[in-house]
């Protein structure tokens, strides 16, 4: 049975650990805390999940979701990270995480950053611009008639293809909003952003493509 690796336990990172015991896996989850203080979130979520240390969550999972902001000191287990798929659900919030001059003036994303600060995984953007509560309101079975999207960026495409796996498995379609540098698309302030209460394949990408960069100097 496949085992995601999730660093990170708040609303995103529980809520994708309910949406991925629901599709079968196996979840071992972690926090800034410690895994003691887990145990709520644990008992809700039953004997498929357990609670780690983020280097234990990161080496357990065949692949790993980090639902957490980046730091510009990185604090992710790159060790552990090695050789896996990265997906990760940061949106770069400067009223949060203060200003990065290298995202601010356009040079990089948020996700190129994590990408640097993990050379040895192959780091996707995924789960941006959908609110948690709406991982189950808004998923649907392959097929459905306006099924709700969402985008994914990586330079890799085998990364790419496991987010997308993972989406529908979840109950979503994906864009593929490829490389990590056009990741800015589905950030906030963006009409993919704004739209996230519901939009389809064709509407996500038509909301990508309208995106405008916004520079400060």
């Amino acid at each position: 049975m496949t085992t995601i690796g999730i660093i990170g336990a708040g609303e995103v990172g529980s809520q994708i650990a309910r949406a991925a015991i629901a599709s079968g896996y196996q979840v071992v989850i972690a926090n800034s805390r410690g895994p003691e203080t887990l145990t709520a979130l644990i008992a809700e979520l039953g004997p498929s999940a357990r609670a780690a240390t983020a280097a234990d969550a990161a080496a357990a999972g065949d692949f790993v979701v980090v639902a957490v902001p980046l730091k510009l000191e990185n604090n992710m287990p790159v060790a552990e990270l090695a050789g896996k798929v990265v997906l990760d659900t940061n949106n770069y919030m400067a009223w949060r995480d203060g200003n990065f001059a290298m995202i601010d003036s356009g040079e990089k994303t948020v996700h190129e950053l994590r990408q640097e600060q993990l050379p040895g995984s192959k780091v996707v953007k995924a789960f941006t611009h959908i609110k948690a509560p709406r991982f189950f309101i808004s998923a649907s079975p392959a097929g459905t008639p306006d099924r709700h999207a969402m985008s994914v960026s990586s330079n890799y495409p085998e990364a790419v293809e496991l987010a997308t796996r993972l989406y529908d498995q979840f109950g979503f379609d994906t864009v593929d909003n490829s490389p990590l540098s056009e990741s800015w698309r589905s950030g906030p302030g963006q009409p993919a952003w704004h739209a996230h209460e519901h939009q389809t394949k064709s509407e996500l990408a038509a909301n990508l493509a309208k995106a405008q960069r916004i520079v400060q100097s």
